[in-house]
């Protein structure tokens, strides 16, 4: 407790009229002087004495408690600091210069624990002047004596000047790791967002190596698509090169750069470089072959013409060469079926090919058809819609197309009313998976009327029929994709009959898996990112599913147990806290999320260093030094509590701007010349002015 006297005024009446009487007298004095009259002194002090009562003197005493000075003690905990033991320095040394800064008198300390968090999605890299900032908010500058920063150096939110921080007082950084630390990465300098489904797009990359001792050596470099490895190559360090890259798939196409390891370098984290490529399709190219008119022929034009993104090829077999009525050729205004170009010369332009309702009638030879099977083995894909064609002599099954067809007719046609639900199978199949009105155990849709019977030698049944045949049977051939639908009544769902039912959503469910949409595979791993969440999927026609291991970008690495969400489809949600590339696998596949940016600044650069934090510590005659002392133990300097100073730093010791702040706790006022002493100086002065005058 601090105590401080003073003299206080409080003046009874108004300061300018003490003053126009203090000149007033001031005039009769210095009159009576010139006039060399007696008593003169005596009154001049009667009238100061009555001044200084108007004046009202006081003598005051104030109680003050001094306050403590605040010192920040801010340690990093950002990624970087899991690096070459820069985790245990830092440890250790916010431990010793706690116990130092508590041993000082009137020193409040605040440990901030910053650079980690569920900001640093924004901040991309370390912060800590950010952190360091909220926690001093509510501490008036002037108690502040300085800032004391464990970190690495690599610090990504360094206020311009000294006088954005907000406070006057000393920042010392002490930065954990080694001096000759070298290291490997890999830097983006130009990525697409976007590419066309099929085509190749360039990324423009370089290698670069910091340290000591290092070679320009050529490296290699590995590139990866989704987990795949698609390409090898060297390259030299410091050089930009242009790596083409194939967007596969629609959706993101996830690719992955990595360069092998420098010797002794000091991590491997950053050799690693991820863009994302979101696939876009360029207008889908259906050739569809329609048999004979029938009610339903216009279902599949409509659909198909009402998306933008389809180029359609269509083609109605109106007059089957059998067909002889006379009539000239000359006269016809039909359009010849061009087969050889379609079915020889551009087969392959085509993304998917529909028959509908078609039988052999000697349009198409039978080498087309080897050249269709052949097309899907390659990778295309045919839809077949069928009708009673397809039991009879004219059957698409008896030509070169059996070979990629996965069920048989049987010959026998079942025209009943029935409704189409989904199979055991379907349940669990994303292209019959929770369609509308399928919930329950009767469908909320209209009734079909045919079914074509037929001998599934393979392929998935997704929805059946009547006494349980199959109405829609997938299969793969080969690289390519075959779906079979066994009866042409779909076209009752587009007309509204008794209700209607989702034709839209499952056509397109089926165009969709023929041209393998990632989103509607049968057997796979997926993994999305929202915030610090990850979301990892199981898709799967299996009853059930194993746990996945989540590997970090740290290399940390968990077991999650996936729950099931709906059939098939099995899923769970965990909280991280690194950014960064997390790897999901289940022991067959791999998937891959980014969390926070690509390419986080927090591994951009990874070497420790005091260049980024040298000029705002001298401009607060503060200091940055190294901890790296013998063996394992930091050399943690003295702390120095300062209360005026040029300089807050010397050789093995830092200072701190002691606060000279305080609160007052009480006042004490004794009142001179109100009261009986007051009364008695003014009356002794009166009575000897009257007593000089008497003589």
């Amino acid at each position: 407790m601090n105590t401080t006297w003073s003299i206080d005024f409080a003046p009874l009446v108004p300061v300018w009229l003490i003053i126009a009487l203090a000149c007033a007298a001031f005039v009769l004095m210095a009159l009576a002087l010139w006039r060399r009259q007696r008593g003169t002194l005596v009154r001049s002090c009667a009238f100061a004495a009555l001044l200084l009562a108007l004046l009202n003197p006081a003598v005051e005493r104030e109680k003050r408690e001094p306050l403590s000075s605040v010192v920040a003690l801010v340690a990093d905990r950002s990624q970087s600091q899991d690096l070459d033991g820069r985790r245990q320095t830092t440890d250790k040394t916010v431990d010793a210069l706690k116990a130092r800064l508590e041993a000082l008198p009137n020193v409040e300390v605040r440990v901030i624990d910053a650079g980690r968090g569920r900001s640093d999605l924004q901040n991309d890299g370390t912060a800590l002047f950010a952190p360091l900032n909220q926690e001093m908010s509510d501490v008036p500058p002037d108690r502040i004596a300085g800032a004391i920063m464990v970190t690495d150096g690599q610090v990504h939110d360094i206020p311009e000047n000294a006088g954005a921080l907000g406070f006057n007082a000393p920042i010392h950084a002490l930065i954990t790791g080694h001096e000759k630390e070298r290291d490997r990465r890999i830097v983006i300098e130009r990525a697409p967002r976007f590419g066309l489904v099929g085509k190749e797009q360039q990324v423009r990359l370089r290698v670069a190596q910091a340290g000591e001792g290092l070679d320009q050596a050529p490296a290699r470099m590995t590139v990866r698509r989704d987990g795949e490895e698609i390409d090898s190559r060297m390259v030299s360090p410091g050089e930009a090169v242009e790596i083409p890259v194939e967007i596969a798939h629609g959706g993101q196409n996830i690719f992955e750069f990595e360069v092998e390891a420098l010797d002794g370098e000091l991590t491997t984290l950053n050799n690693r470089a991820v863009i994302t490529v979101d696939g876009v399709r360029e207008n889908l190219r259906v050739l569809l072959v329609s048999g004979e008119p029938h009610a339903g022929e216009r279902t599949w034009r409509n659909l198909l013409k009402s998306d933008a993104a389809v180029d359609l090829v269509h083609f109605t077999i109106l007059r089957p060469p059998e067909k002889q009525d006379g009539t000239p050729i000359s006269q016809l205004s039909l359009i010849a079926f061009p087969t050889r170009e379609l079915f020889s010369v551009k087969i392959d332009e085509f993304d998917l090919i529909i028959f509908d309702r078609y039988k052999r009638r000697r349009v198409l030879p039978i080498l087309y058809f080897d050249n269709i099977a052949r097309y899907v083995r390659d990778g295309g894909a045919l839809l077949m819609a069928t009708g009673p064609e397809y039991a009879e002599a004219g059957s698409l099954y008896r030509t070169p197309l059996a070979t990629v067809l996965p069920a048989e007719p049987s010959g026998r046609i079942l025209e009943e009313p029935f409704l189409p639900r989904i199979s055991g199978l379907g349940q669990r199949h994303p292209v019959t998976r929770g369609l509308p009105g399928s919930r329950g155990e009767t469908p909320d849709w209209s009734h079909w009327f045919r079914l074509i019977d037929t001998v599934n030698h393979q392929g998935e049944v997704v929805m059946n029929g009547p006494e349980n045949k199959p109405l829609l049977v997938l299969d793969r051939q080969g690289k390519g994709r075959v779906a079979l639908l066994l009866s042409d009544h779909v076209w009752l769902w587009a007309r509204g009959y008794e209700g209607g039912g989702p034709h839209v959503q499952l056509l397109r469910r089926l165009a969709h898996w023929l041209m393998k949409e990632p989103d509607l595979e049968e057997e796979a791993l997926r993994a999305t990112s929202r915030g610090h969440e990850l979301t990892v999927e199981r898709q799967t026609l299996g009853e059930s599913v194993g746990p996945v291991e989540i590997t970090g970008p740290t290399g940390d690495t968990r077991t999650v147990t996936l729950k099931q969400a709906e059939p098939g489809l099995w899923r769970a949600t965990v909280e991280t806290d690194d950014i960064g590339l997390y790897s999901v696998r289940d022991g067959e596949r791999t998937a891959l999320a980014n969390i926070g940016p690509a390419n986080p600044r927090e591994f951009a650069d990874v070497l420790s260093s005091s260049q980024p934090l040298t000029p705002l510590a001298e401009a607060t005659r503060g200091s940055v030094r190294r901890l790296e002392g013998s063996g394992d133990e930091p050399n943690v300097p003295r702390v120095v509590a300062l209360n005026r100073a040029t300089s807050y730093s010397g050789a093995g010791w830092i200072g701190l701007k002691m606060s000279d702040a305080s609160v007052l706790k009480g006042i004490d006022r004794l009142p001179l010349f109100i009261g009986f002493l007051g009364l008695a100086i003014l009356l002794g002065l009166v009575s000897a002015t009257w007593y000089r005058e008497g003589r």
